[in-house]
């Protein structure tokens, strides 16, 4: 969205747009948390809690980010290089709390939760900091063995218009919450009008990366965003496990034989196999998984590893993905 088009949008919902009283209390993924003001120095953990508030137009009153593991978008540059980054994997507790955070949001739980080795959110409630989780992850169980976590439900963008919603609501912003949610909203039905006549039930494969050739594949689970995206598409996603972030051999996904397989193209750099280029050279050049029919045909699309992640780059990539099938002839 333009940022014309977002400031007419922002004009046209500030007219029923309440502000914000204070002191607001919300319920957080079963955590109560207390706002006396806005914060002035939010730290946003993970890049989806961060492009949330850029995208509000918040960079004046953000600390600090960390963990990214894509590039901002390019509309979000100049603000983002108005915040302090620091580090695109995970911070320390003491690197966050030098920041002198009044606010702290997560994008994961091993970012802040029970679990987490970089805090939890006793640490800054014991400092009077309120702390934020993104509700889409909150919607995990945990009994499942997977440090993410596994799904009950397909995950949808109501619980991303929860998070962007709350967050305006704790910044006294309401309005372009409420702009940004109704863009989101028309584009997310826009892509399922563009495939809805469409007759084929794609089955995807969502590879986000792998330590080495050798092991298995980190995909996208059943239920979790890129379950969503193959939803929104018109298909369905080929690796039904409930896990949200399920390793996978090629015996495995082979079996599968998916139609479509969608390849992360990650900016971090922690194994080869985050490049989207390395993932095609393997598929095509190892000999059992070179005659996938999805291989041999190329139907292989190259989609932002963020957008696997439930998060505001879920539909960006859902869009990147459909342009690609429209070349290729899957989808109209």
């Amino acid at each position: 969205m333009s940022a014309s088009v977002f400031a007419l949008a922002c004009s046209v919902a500030g007219a029923q747009a309440a502000s914000t009283s204070y002191p607001l209390t919300l319920e957080n993924c079963g955590v109560e948390v207390t706002f006396d003001a806005a914060p002035e120095r939010a730290v946003a953990l993970g890049q989806n809690s961060a492009e949330i508030m850029l995208l509000l137009g918040l960079e004046d009153r953000m600390a600090a980010t960390a963990f990214w593991p894509s590039k901002v978008m390019p509309e979000l540059a100049e603000a983002n290089a108005q915040v302090k980054l620091l580090t695109v994997e995970s911070p320390s507790l003491e690197g966050i709390l030098a920041e002198r955070p009044d606010f702290v949001a997560a994008q994961l739980l091993n970012l802040l939760g029970p679990e987490s080795k970089v805090a939890k959110r006793e640490d800054f409630a014991q400092l009077g900091i309120p702390s934020y989780v993104s509700p889409g992850v909150c919607a995990t169980r945990h009994d499942a063995g997977d440090v993410h976590g596994a799904r009950d439900e397909l995950w949808n963008m109501d619980l991303l218009y929860q998070e962007i919603g709350e967050l305006a609501q704790i910044f006294d912003v309401a309005d372009r919450g409420d702009a940004l949610i109704a863009d989101f909203k028309a584009r997310e039905a826009a892509l399922r009008a563009r495939v809805g006549t469409d007759e084929s039930d794609l089955s995807f494969v969502f590879w986000f990366s792998s330590p080495s050739p050798a092991d298995d594949a980190y995909l996208g689970g059943g239920k979790g965003a890129s379950a969503f995206i193959a939803d929104l598409l018109g298909g369905h996603n080929a690796i039904s496990t409930d896990v949200e972030w399920p390793t996978v051999s090629w015996e495995g996904i082979i079996a599968a034989n998916p139609s479509v397989i969608v390849v992360a193209t990650l900016d971090r750099d922690r194994w080869v196999l985050d490049s989207a280029e390395e993932k095609i050279a393997f598929m095509k050049g190892d000999p059992a998984v070179s005659q996938l029919p999805a291989v041999q045909q190329d139907h292989i699309v190259v989609m932002d590893g963020q957008a696997m992640n439930p998060t505001i780059r879920t539909l960006y990539g859902a869009e990147q993905v459909a342009a690609q099938l429209e070349e290729l002839g899957l989808i109209k």
